[in-house]
């Protein structure tokens, strides 16, 4: 039984190309009609690459358990790899939450108890010494492999049996114990913990004390924490693409699915890039690498316009969604801030063009009334009214200083009526910003990580220096992204694009 073919017949190919668009050149939708030999006519079902006829795949609970596990261990790696500023945190319950309530009467509990101990005639160590079996494990885990000397010091200060006898012959210096124990603690401290070491030495109290080493010894462990990540993070940095593959391909042999949403994504972007006009779709129809690189650019732009309350998010950049999301927000304000003083510009005229410092002042003002853009409580037509007063008085401020004729009260009117406007996802200008900024951030993404970035276009000046830092920010996580997962997105691209062809070309 002969192969059926996935390519156009060429009466097919005929037809489509008797019926190509003309550009502005004469020449036919040549590009066009490229993009839809390779780009699939309808979408797929996001369940394509793993066959509707084959059986369902069941993992035990074991297997689920570990693959989470790997998955939770991944994304710890990827956080400490891409943010630079991550930091290990003490959990905390919530100010008047019930877990804060119910950790404090424990907490009570636990001291009174102590104290309680310590006050009976003869003297009760029994918590006490648990207590300083827990503080001589916290300081021998500071421990460097090398540091044997004073791994032998703390187990013979702080020998528990040695204590326990002294207790029960009512020798024991409770007091001489705590002192060596803050002095270890100011030996391994970091240089922001002197103080809180030096305050333990005018405690009188013990179990006021043993309170506060507690206390201090859980910022210790933190600090550590911290050090060990920074430590760790330039080997990560060279392990962490390959770490990352292999952890989600484990993921992927128990998740057949796993990659249903990043072929959407993917596959959606294709389509889009289809319908673009021959113009558009002719820089995307060069070879094949160009084509890919194209295609997989304008997905990650995708991202920034992403509804997160409908579409699901790809898997492959889950664990960036996050991050995606505020630069969405970023560039969200971004081009409102743009768009508004583009109008300002436009109806002012050249009477406030060059003026030292004005820009400025104005973008002040509008950044500051639309702080609060993404948050329930912000309401737009108040804010744009707002911006529209401020900003009218702002300028007729300005004309009068430097001798122009007034602001015209139907001039502001007319001003404030454009700015209002501007709140609409369809405002023209708001379009044009929006369009220029894509143009602008793909240039960013096209440029590759070692070259300098695209020719900022017109009207975004005053927003340039945010634009380049959201610039720097995408492509870096664009970047590592395409590293990581760049065996998967081949197949998938070269799928989409030439269905039935080898994924190593």
């Amino acid at each position: 039984m002969p192969k059926e073919s996935h390519e156009p017949s060429k009466e097919e190919d005929k037809k489509i190309d008797d019926k190509g668009p003309e550009d502005s050149t004469g020449q036919s939708g040549s590009s066009e009609e490229m993009l839809r030999k390779r780009i699939r006519k309808n979408t797929p079902s996001p369940h394509r690459l793993t066959p509707q006829s084959s059986p369902p795949k069941f993992v035990s609970v074991e297997e689920l358990m570990e693959t989470a596990k790997g998955v939770t261990n991944m994304a710890l790696a990827h956080e400490i790899v891409v943010n630079g500023s991550f930091q290990v945190k003490a959990p905390e319950p919530a100010e008047g939450s019930l877990e804060k309530r119910v950790k404090e009467i424990m907490h009570k509990v636990f001291w009174d108890s102590l104290e309680s101990q310590l006050n009976d005639d003869p003297p009760v160590y029994d918590h006490a010494i648990k207590l300083v079996g827990e503080i001589k494990e916290t300081l021998l885990s500071f421990l460097m492999p090398g540091q044997v000397r004073l791994r032998a010091q703390i187990e013979e200060a702080l020998d528990l049996s040695l204590i326990h006898q002294q207790a029960e012959n009512g020798a024991l210096d409770i007091s001489k114990v705590a002192q060596f124990i803050i002095n270890m603690m100011g030996a391994f401290c970091a240089p922001c913990r002197d103080e809180d070491v030096r305050k333990l030495r005018d405690i009188p109290d013990v179990v006021p004390l043993f309170r506060a080493i507690f206390a201090v010894l859980d910022k210790m462990k933190i600090d550590m924490a911290n050090f060990a990540v920074s430590s760790l993070r330039p080997h990560l940095l060279q392990q962490s693409v390959e770490y990352e593959r292999n952890k989600f391909q484990e993921f992927l042999d128990k998740q057949p699915n796993a990659l249903d949403f990043t072929q959407k994504w993917l596959q959606e972007t294709a389509d889009a890039m289809l319908r673009e006009p021959a113009e558009g779709a002719a820089g995307a129809s060069g070879s094949s690498p160009q084509l890919l690189l194209s295609l997989h650019n304008r997905a990650y732009l995708r991202l920034l316009s992403w509804d997160h309350g409908m579409d699901a998010f790809p898997e492959t950049v889950m664990m960036d969604r996050g991050r995606f999301q505020e630069l969405q927000q970023d560039l969200e304000r971004l081009t409102l801030v743009a768009s508004v003083l583009l109008i300002v510009y436009n109806s002012a005229g050249e009477a406030i063009s060059g003026l030292p410092g004005l820009i400025e002042r104005l973008k002040g003002t509008i950044v500051v009334l639309l702080a609060d853009t993404h948050t329930s409580s912000f309401r737009a037509d108040e804010a744009f009214t707002a911006i529209g007063e401020k900003l009218c008085l702002e300028l007729g401020e300005c004309l009068s200083q430097h001798g122009f004729s007034p602001f015209h009260s139907n001039r502001q009117s007319a001003l404030k009526g454009q700015i209002a406007a501007v709140r609409s996802q369809d405002n023209p200008i708001r379009k044009l910003i929006e369009s220029r900024i894509q143009a602008y951030l793909l240039g960013f993404l096209e440029s590759g990580p070692h070259k300098s970035g695209p020719a900022l276009p017109g009207g975004l000046a005053p927003i340039g220096k945010e634009l380049e830092e959201i610039g720097v920010r995408l492509s870096r996580l664009v970047n590592f992204n395409k590293l990581v997962y760049s065996p998967f997105y081949q197949k998938l691209l070269q799928e989409i694009l030439q269905p039935g062809s080898s994924a190593d070309t």
